[in-house]
C-alpha cells in the first residue's frame, strides 16, 4: 500500500515525451496477499523483460515470470518459473513454465458445483470434541509437478496454428494437518481424516481407487488462434479468440474441446486524460467429448498461453470471480465475464511508466456437462446424497442436491490496477457471488495481470 500511494502521488510527473522502453526492466514484488482460502501469502514474484532497441514496444522482446511464496493458512508453497517470447523465432511464439505446489490442507468442495451443497452446519458439528471451528471437512492434500510448452506459428496475418505438450504428476492423500488445540484440555488433536468429504466420496466409489493416490498425464493439444490485439496485457482494441483439443495420451485417456472469444472495445470518450476506457468480455467453454478426465485433473482449465501461475478450476481468479478455489468441478463448463477497464491516471516515476485503473465486473457460468452424475445417482435417495457419519447421530445432514446441478452462478464486483510499462499489472480484485451456497465471503484476489 505504502508503494502504491508513491506511485500516485508521483502523478504530477506526468510525461510529454513519447513513452518508450529498451533494454531490461524488471518488476519485483512482495507477495503480501490474502485469500478466503489460503490466508495470507509470503514471498515474492515478478517479471523480467527485454525490449532490446525498443522497436517492440510495449511488447517485449522476452519476458520471464517467477514466484516462490507460502500461504498461511492452507500451507501452501508454490515454485514457479515461466518463459514467454514472440521474437526468439521468427514468426513463432514460445511459452514454457515449470510449476511445483505443495498443498497439504488443499479444499475439496466435491463435484457439480450448486449440487454440492456447501453445508456449514457439517463443518461446525465436524469439530465438536474440539470445541472450536474445523476447517477440514473440506480437505485433502495434493503435490503437483507441472511442465508445459507450448508453440504457435503464423498461418497468415493474425491467424496462428498452435500446438503444445503439458506433464503434470499428482501425489494426492488425507490431510497432512498440523492439529487443532482443544480448548478444554489445551491437547493438540489430530482430526479424523477418515471423516472428510474426499474419504466419503472414495467409500462411494465416486473417486475410484486408482486414483485417489494421484497419477500423471500428458497433454496434447493442437489448434488456432486469432489474435488482433494491440497490446497484450491490457488491449485497447482487437479480438484474441482460440479453438483447440487438448488430449491426454498417458494414463486415463480423454479429450477435451476448448474455446475462448475475447473481445476489447474502445470507448469514445476522450475527456480522461490517462485514456479510453475499454470494455472487454471473453465467452468460454470448454468440455470433455471423449473419456473421463480423471479426478487429479478435473479442477484442470486448458489454456495456451499461462497468464496466471495456476490456471485451475471453475471460480477463484481464472474464471468465476466471488466463488471459493475449485468450487466448481464438472466435465463442462461454459462462462461469460464482462468488465469496464478505466484508467485514472498515468504518470512517469523513476524513469518507468505507470497507470492507475479500475474494472467493475459482473461473471456468470453454467455447468455443461456433469462429472460422475451416475455414480451420485447410485448412492442417492431421490437425487440427494447425505452424509453417512451425521446419519449416526440421526441427523440428515445434506452433501450433494443434484437438482442444482443446472443452476446458474453469477457474481460481480470491481478491481483496482497499477500498471508499469504497460506490462507488469498488480491486481487487487473484490468479489461477490450471488448464489448464497457458492460464496466465498469476503472474496480477495490479488496477483498479477487482467483475468483476460
Amino acid at each position: 500500500m505504502l508503494i502504491l500511494c508513491t506511485l500516485v502521488c508521483a502523478s504530477a510527473l506526468a510525461q510529454e515525451e513519447k513513452e518508450m522502453k529498451t533494454g531490461w526492466s524488471l518488476g519485483v514484488l512482495p507477495t503480501a496477499t490474502y485469500s478466503v482460502d489460503n490466508g495470507f501469502q509470503a514471498g515474492a514474484f515478478g517479471d523480467v523483460y527485454y525490449y532490446g532497441d525498443g522497436s517492440t514496444y510495449p511488447d517485449p522482446l522476452h519476458k520471464i515470470s517467477w514466484e516462490a511464496s507460502y500461504f498461511t493458512h492452507s500451507h501452501r508453497m508454490r515454485l514457479y518459473l515461466a518463459y514467454d517470447s514472440k521474437y526468439l523465432i521468427p514468426d513463432m511464439r514460445i511459452n514454457a513454465s515449470l510449476t511445483y505446489v505443495d498443498d497439504p490442507l488443499y479444499s475439496f468442495w466435491g463435484f457439480n458445483g450448486p449440487a454440492s451443497v456447501q453445508n456449514y452446519d457439517i463443518w461446525f458439528n465436524r469439530d465438536m470434541s474440539y470445541n472450536g471451528t474445523n476447517v477440514n471437512y473440506y480437505g485433502m492434500s495434493r503435490k503437483m509437478l507441472r511442465g508445459l510448452a507450448n508453440v504457435q506459428g503464423q498461418i497468415v496475418p493474425h491467424l496462428n496454428w498452435a500446438a503444445g505438450i503439458n506433464y503434470w504428476n499428482w501425489q494426492l492423500g488425507d490431510m497432512r494437518d498440523n492439529g487443532v488445540t482443544d480448548k478444554a484440555t489445551g491437547d493438540k488433536v489430530y482430526y479424523n481424516t477418515d471423516l472428510t468429504l474426499f474419504k466419503t466420496y472414495q467409500r462411494y466409489g465416486i473417486i475410484k481407487e486408482e486414483e485417489a493416490k494421484g497419477g500423471m498425464a500428458l497433454e496434447l493439444n493442437a489448434g488456432l488462434v486469432y489474435d488482433t490485439r494491440d497490446i497484450e496485457a491490457a488491449p485497447n482494441r482487437g479480438i484474441w479468440a482460440e479453438a483447440y483439443l487438448n488430449g491426454n495420451v498417458l494414463g486415463q485417456r480423454y479429450l477435451k474441446a476448448c474455446a475462448y472469444f475475447r473481445n476489447y472495445l474502445s470507448l469514445p470518450i476522450h475527456f480522461i486524460k490517462a485514456g479510453q476506457p475499454v470494455f472487454a468480455y471473453r465467452l468460454a467453454w470448454q468440455q470433455t467429448i471423449a473419456g473421463e478426465t480423471p479426478f487429479y485433473m478435473i479442477q484442470n482449465v486448458p489454456l495456451l498461453v499461462q497468464r496466471n501461475m495456476i490456471s485451475e478450476g471453475f471460480g477463484s481468479s481464472n474464471t468465476i470471480r466471488g466463488l471459493r478455489e475449485n468450487r466448481v468441478l464438472a466435465e463442462g463448463l461454459a462462462w461469460v465475464n464482462t468488465e469496464l477497464r478505466i484508467k485514472l491516471v498515468s504518470f512517469k516515476f523513476l524513469k518507468q511508466y505507470f497507470y492507475l485503473a479500475v474494472n467493475p465486473f459482473f461473471d456468470a457460468g453454467v455447468i455443461t456437462k456433469q462429472y460422475r452424475a451416475a455414480e451420485l445417482a447410485t448412492v442417492a435417495t431421490d437425487g440427494k446424497v447425505y452424509d453417512p457419519w451425521m446419519a449416526a447421530f440421526n441427523q440428515s445432514t445434506l452433501i450433494y442436491d443434484s437438482s442444482k446441478a443446472g443452476n446458474l452462478i453469477y457474481s460481480g464486483g470491481v478491481g483496482l490496477k497499477l500498471a508499469m510499462n504497460q506490462n507488469f499489472i498488480i491486481s487487487a480484485e473484490f468479489a461477490k457471488c450471488f448464489v448464497s451456497d457458492l460464496s466465498a465471503d469476503p472474496w480477495i484476489g490479488i496477483g498479477i495481470n487482467y483475468q483476460f
